[in-house]
């Protein structure tokens, strides 16, 4: 080897020495992956804080001296148990199963306090949070779009839309709509806004103004007082018809449930009667052949004997 090769060779080995050890390279990328990772690490066991329960005052939490104490009933009404102190009320809930006293309306007077299982309650309060959220309907916004030159009859295909939709409850967005040059004729389009309006004033009141929103110009209404009630009560009326056919639907099945026991218990009557009939002739059968048998014993069998006894 030469000592050009030695050189060579030397100098590639302090290099690959250098890149090693350097901060570019892999002791110090590795240390630096290393911490990212830790961090990471660190990072995936955190979570946010624990969501606290809004419970009521109950049991040694109510300040109360004197209390209307009140229990729920197997029917799912409350019974009353007339006014008494907080120790009272406390010794009661102890004596009927270690229930909890829960504190239900502290602005009466006298505050009215609930004895029941707080777990039960809340399951109650629950279950009829989502009974009201399932049969209250939010609110939509509808829109309705229209342009300034509008004929009659499409305007009234949009009247009779919004007349719909607010005839359910909802909001309604009319919107006329710009083109180019047009958006100069805005007054024309806030004139027939007005005119849609008031033709629908016996179902709609107006939320404010009609407002420019880029080339469009916008008018909210809100359906009225009186076509809310309205609504709320077919829908009450609905719920009501569909609980009580329900209730005639359960007792149908339970009078076809008792028709069907009480035709099987009368075919069970009639089967054992039968077979108590057929158990007494074979009964009878036996005891004339018992007879006839003994008969035949104590006299014997002959032609004369057996016209005698025939």
């Amino acid at each position: 080897m030469t000592c050009q090769s030695i050189v060579t060779v030397a100098t590639l080995l302090l290099c690959s020495w250098a890149t090693a050890f350097s901060p570019i390279g892999g002791i110090s990328s590795n240390r630096n992956n290393m911490v990212l990772f830790a961090r990471r690490d660190n990072n995936r066991g955190r979570r946010g804080p624990p969501i606290q329960e809004n419970k009521p005052p109950m049991n040694d939490e109510i300040e109360m001296r004197d209390l209307r104490v009140v229990t729920p009933t197997a029917k799912g009404k409350d019974e009353p148990l007339g006014v008494m102190s907080r120790d009272e009320a406390l010794a009661k809930a102890e004596e009927m199963g270690g229930l909890d006293l829960i504190l239900v309306n502290p602005n009466s007077d006298p505050p009215v306090c609930k004895i029941v299982d707080y777990s039960k309650y809340r399951y109650m309060q629950e279950k009829k949070a989502k009974e009201v959220k399932k049969n209250s309907k939010a609110s939509e916004l509808k829109e309705v779009k229209m342009s300034y030159k509008i004929d009659i009859h499409d305007y009234e295909v949009r009247k009779k839309n919004a007349m719909k939709f607010l005839s359910q409850g909802n909001r309604v967005k009319c919107t006329v709509m710009f083109r180019g040059r047009e958006i100069q004729h805005d007054s024309l389009g806030r004139d027939l806004l007005e005119k849609l309006a008031e033709d629908m004033s016996d179902l709609c009141v107006r939320e404010g103004q009609a407002k420019k929103e880029g080339r469009n110009l916008s008018l909210i209404v809100s359906p009225r007082a009186e076509v809310l009630k309205k609504i709320n009560e077919n829908r009450r009326a609905e719920e009501k018809a569909k609980k009580k056919k329900k209730e005639e639907e359960k007792g149908r099945r339970a009078q076809e449930k008792a028709a069907e026991k009480e035709a099987s218990k009368t075919a069970t009557e009639k089967l054992a009667a039968e077979v108590n009939g057929a158990s007494l002739q074979e009964e009878e059968i036996d005891l004339e052949s018992d007879i006839e048998s003994s008969l035949d014993d104590l006299f014997g069998s002959d032609d004369l004997t057996d016209d005698l006894f025939s």
